[in-house]
């Protein structure tokens, strides 16, 4: 995984309430257990017209939009059934970062797990967050990571929780299972020195 320290980036605004896993990637294109090229699915019901054309009316299609790494999201935003899949779409798109009032549980565990940072904020930031970047959608958002903070262009920042170990795979670029990895030598003195006194 790529480790993620800071981001700044445009923002894509969604905050449509709900958008459940079915609605991020339709079932139809969950035959596949690799990850290229699902990012043509994200939001694929949405996003293209009956006749294939991309939807004009759909915000991920405006030109302000195109190249954004921060998605601005609707409350509960990941509900639904528990796929991976909705993750891993958003990453092949190119969203490295989520901001929301709140996230799917499951949801929320997938996107960490895969790289991905989901950032929740309080109703009053997130409705001055959407008032923002719908006003002036070519301005760019910072999250910093380290510093659990999103910087906004008018200087404000707002902070962010985030669990203390997803925070350190997420700034080291680890999974769970790269994050025992690197731990290979403590593991094997712990091991030897239990070997020893045994």
């Amino acid at each position: 995984m790529q480790p993620f320290t800071t981001l700044r980036s445009r923002v894509a605004v969604l905050p449509i309430e709900d958008i459940d896993t079915d609605q991020i990637i339709p079932a139809r294109f969950l035959k596949s257990i690799d990850k290229d090229g699902l990012g043509s699915g994200l939001f694929a019901d949405w996003r293209y017209l009956p006749d294939g054309s991309a939807n004009p009316e759909f915000p991920l299609n405006s030109p302000e939009s195109r190249g954004a790494q921060i998605l601005l999201a609707g409350n509960n935003f990941g509900c639904g059934s528990s796929r991976e899949h909705a993750p891993w779409a958003l990453l092949a798109q190119g969203f490295r970062a989520l901001v929301s009032t709140s996230f799917a549980d499951i949801f929320y565990n997938n996107a960490l797990k895969n790289g991905m940072l989901p950032v929740v904020v309080g109703e009053a930031d997130h409705r001055a967050l959407v008032e923002l970047y719908r006003a002036s959608p070519a301005a760019e958002m910072t999250i910093d990571l380290e510093a659990q903070t999103i910087n906004l262009p008018d200087r404000r920042r707002i902070g962010f929780a985030i669990d203390g170990f997803a925070r350190i795979c997420l700034l080291k670029g680890l999974d769970e299972l790269g994050y025992l990895l690197s731990l290979e030598k403590r593991i094997s003195q712990f091991e030897r020195s239990l070997a020893r006194d045994g």
